[in-house]
């Protein structure tokens, strides 16, 4: 099969497994194996599970390993605007003719057997990693942990940023299932490191299992806040008077600490200055997560707008708290929708006393939830300040623009990466102001 652009192959790759999510290791790793007789040396990996703040730890440990002048890879997902962030060099999304190469040698060894559109991604990340002479991959879990093609490769250091409820289709109903499954990516020797202030017993029992120690946030490692700058401490190591995370919101401290936490177990194999972690700090950057689109950025009479890409109870609570730090007297218009499997009820009723007035947008998604299941979700919690039957995004963010503009309130959207990608795409501001 061959395909002359990045959308061809795409396009299907969607259409060629009967699941869009299919957990499991044996195919995508028979193709793995295939692949990498030809690949290179694997480089030092930093795998990251977690239910939120993933993609916050991929950005700062790539700003920080790129301050110290290494070579960096780095596979997210999923993507806001375009397919190609999913696999980045040294910041730099890579190009579709790299991309494409790799589906192309994917699809040369891949004998017939059936691949999800994720674990072609995945397959390509590290195809693409393999050939390109990086000191360090950092590799995103897309879903869970011990079944997800990322767990394919075994890594140096493994960070667990959270466990909250999501995706309980696949990964259980409770949190000790849901930790039992990220765990999943734990080996031997390795580091496993996490920051969730609460974690399941599961996670303990399955490093102690493998007789490895699990590093905890606020035991092995902790941090302390000053007036303008924190502290971080991890047994005899310690920084000092570091500057506030780039990132906004008070789990970004925590998110921060499990990669320092990495990185000083990983400093025998890669060195890192203070300088490098300081300046990675204050120049991370990562789209949809507290993401301000200031009025200065847009014409003078248009409200601010807040980006966030928080679709589950745990987000959307950080979500809250950042409200309350930077917007407690503002008149918040929220434009929302979540996907279907995501829990609808519990992140509406968190978020209903910040909001002011909720506008649903529609989504040319099939896994969007439906504007009845979003009305049904609304009467339940009891919320009639609600605007529906908006024809796509663009109409229910003039309608949201019109109210906060009268109310000199903020227009927050949030819920989906596609809710996110709708604005950002149209507006075309990926990084903010």
């Amino acid at each position: 099969m061959h395909f002359e652009t990045l959308k061809g192959w795409l396009d299907w790759q969607e259409s060629l497994h009967p699941q869009s999510i299919d957990l499991g290791l044996d195919r995508v790793t028979r193709v793995f194996n295939a692949l990498a007789r030809s690949a290179h040396k694997k480089p030092v990996t930093i795998t990251v599970a977690g239910t939120n703040g993933k993609g916050s730890s991929i950005a700062f440990l790539e700003a920080i390993y790129l301050a110290q002048g290494l070579r960096v890879g780095a596979y997210t997902s999923p993507h806001i605007i375009n397919y190609n962030e999913r696999i980045k060099i040294n910041g730099i999304a890579v190009s579709d003719e790299i991309i494409c190469a790799a589906f192309e040698r994917i699809e040369a060894v891949r004998n017939n057997i059936s691949l999800s559109y994720f674990e072609f991604g995945t397959l390509a990340a590290l195809d693409i990693f393999s050939r390109s002479g990086l000191d360090i991959q950092l590799l995103e879990v897309g879903l869970g942990g011990r079944l997800d093609a990322v767990n394919m490769i075994d890594p140096d250091a493994v960070i667990v940023t959270s466990i909250s409820i999501d995706h309980t289709t696949w990964l259980g109903e409770t949190r000790e299932a849901i930790a039992y499954e990220k765990a999943g990516v734990f080996r031997a020797n390795t580091a496993a490191i996490t920051g969730d202030l609460d974690p399941p017993k599961a996670l303990q029992e399955c490093a102690t299992k493998i007789n490895i120690p699990l590093l905890r946030l606020g035991h092995e490692f902790t941090y302390h806040k000053n007036a303008t700058e924190w502290d971080w401490r991890y047994g005899d190591n310690h920084l000092d008077n570091l500057p506030a995370p780039q990132l906004k919101g008070e789990h970004q401290y925590r998110n921060a600490s499990s990669v320092l936490t990495a990185i000083a177990n990983l400093q025998p194999k890669i060195t890192v200055s203070e300088q490098a972690i300081k300046q990675g700090l204050s120049s991370v950057k990562l789209s949809g997560r507290f993401q301000l689109i200031k009025s200065e950025s847009l014409s003078k009479s248009e409200p601010p707008v807040l980006l966030d890409v928080s679709h589950n109870p745990q987000a959307a609570q950080a979500l809250i708290d950042h409200l309350q730090a930077d917007f407690k007297n503002t008149p918040v218009h929220a434009i929302f929708t979540m996907m279907n499997d995501k829990d609808l009820s519990g992140v509406i009723s968190l978020m209903q006393p910040f909001i002011k007035h909720w506008y649903i947008s529609p989504l040319d998604n099939p896994r969007t939830s439906t504007e009845i299941e979003l009305k049904n979700a609304f009467q339940h919690c009891r919320i009639n300040d609600v605007s529906l039957g908006f024809k796509d995004f663009l109409s229910s963010y003039s309608a949201a623009k019109v109210k906060a503009q009268s109310d000199q309130g903020i227009i927050l959207i949030f819920g989906s990466f596609f809710l996110v990608s709708e604005y950002l795409t149209l507006f075309s501001n990926p990084q903010g102001q």
